[in-house]
């Protein structure tokens, strides 16, 4: 009498296995999302040879393979901390239109002026990638596999060993021992693995490019942002020229770092002064409108909060906020209405900071305050001054990080008023200096 072939339940929106069926996943909370597929134990392949060695003593271990591999970007490899360290795996992520194979494709013509650099693309053929890199400018000697079979390409680069391997997208890519379709929750969690032991196991920089869903999150298990190493995401408007990138997760270097990029005719270039693109210099500026000294990994830079109060028609306020924490912004309110003076519980209140950066350190707090008072009371705040700083509940200015770089980059941008907690103490003392 033959077994029973063992089956399991997977959540086909995250990735959550379980041994029977469930209504709703226990993880992402999804209704009806299980689906029932055979339990198979994929053979073992690609084992880093170190781990057979045993465990090596710190002192012992060689690192001068690991030095940092410069693209020629400067604002894209101060992101990464200084250059790609080869034998990570990169995953880029983004809308669709956003610039991701754009990118890809400009930095595999970078790095392959180093080394092999391999691109493995998926979603397009061999003539479409030319024609694109054509239109690009790019005329550098890139490896070109258009190949969906992941483990037929990885066997062949295993003799190869290149520099670099990109994979355009880690969505049409598949794993013949994997018994699913590419795009699947199994194929992506598969292939992911199957890329970070190859790239630790031969030193390769692997760089993955990711696709999104309806919600805005990278496409498949949560399990692949923790698998890879440094997670870059496109954000922002991307029906503009402008494409903001920023560093989610970096193991090498700081998060939070930002890489403005300007979309042209021929790919993208970089932007080295995002301050001067984030905010709007006019002779006299109007209600509602604050320029903040903020700090965005380890880089300052000024971005214009705008706000717009306005009697409601509602029973219930508006309190809307783009780019800005909601829960900040309703704080932010109370302490105005309470410690401040301001009758703000009959008055909708929309926020937003302009250029479609998203600024969520506390800092920002004196600047979003100054606006919502600029556009209640009408008046403009000086147009030559800029604020930061985070406000109490008490309606104290609590002093914040990195304060002399942020009155340095203010300065050199034309901004001689600053408004801190160095020189303010509550919001009281703000708007009474500031509206004076």
């Amino acid at each position: 009498m033959m077994a029973k072939p063992r089956t399991i339940f997977l959540c086909s929106s995250c990735g959550f296995e379980s041994p029977r069926w469930l209504g709703r996943c226990p993880q992402c909370e999804t209704w009806n999302s299980f689906g029932e597929r055979a339990f198979t134990v994929a053979p073992a392949r690609g084992v880093h040879a170190a781990l057979n060695e045993g465990p090596i003593p710190l002192h012992d271990i060689d690192d001068r393979h690991a030095e940092r591999i410069c693209t020629g970007l400067s604002e894209f490899d101060a992101m990464l901390g200084g250059g790609i360290v080869p034998g990570s795996v990169t995953l880029l992520g983004g809308a669709p239109g956003a610039g991701k194979s754009t990118l890809a494709l400009q930095v595999a013509a970078r790095l392959a002026q180093q080394g092999n650099v391999v691109y493995l693309c998926g979603e397009e053929s061999a003539a479409q990638v030319k024609v694109r890199a054509r239109r690009l400018d790019i005329d550098a000697p890139i490896l070109i596999a258009a190949e969906t079979n992941l483990r037929s390409v990885l066997d062949q680069l295993e003799r190869s060993r290149p520099l670099a391997l990109i994979v355009d997208s880690i969505q049409t890519v598949w794993m013949p021992e994997a018994e699913s379709y590419a795009g699947s929750v199994t194929q992506i969690r598969d292939c992911t693995q199957a890329l970070m032991e190859f790239a630790k196991r031969g030193g390769c920089a692997t760089l993955i490019v990711g696709h999104v869903t309806k919600d805005g999150a990278i496409a498949g298990p949560r399990l692949l942002e923790h698998l890879v190493d440094t997670v870059l995401y496109f954000e922002g408007e991307h029906s503009g020229e402008h494409r903001i990138l920023r560093a989610y997760k970096n193991r090498f270097g700081s998060i939070d770092e930002i890489c403005v990029f300007e979309m042209g005719e021929h790919g993208l270039s970089e932007v080295a002064n995002p301050s001067e693109l984030f905010v709007t210099r006019a002779m006299r500026r109007a209600s509602g409108s604050c320029v903040v000294a903020s700090i965005l990994g380890s880089r300052p830079v000024l971005v214009e909060v705008q706000a717009l109060v306005g009697e409601t028609s509602l029973g219930t306020p508006r309190r809307l906020a783009n780019n800005v924490d909601q829960q900040r912004l309703a704080m932010i309110v109370a302490v105005l209405e309470r410690r401040a003076g301001l009758h703000l519980g009959t008055h909708d209140i929309y926020v937003s900071v302009a250029g479609g950066l998203r600024v969520t350190e506390p800092a920002a707090d004196l600047g979003i305050a100054l606006a919502i008072t600029s556009s209640f009371r009408n008046r403009p705040v000086p147009s030559d001054s800029a604020a930061f700083g985070e406000l109490g509940l008490s309606g104290e200015l609590r002093r914040v990080n990195g304060a002399a770089r942020r009155a340095a980059e203010a300065q050199k941008l034309g901004y001689h008023r600053l408004w801190s907690p160095q020189r303010l103490h509550d919001i009281d003392d703000a708007i009474a200096h500031v509206f004076a």
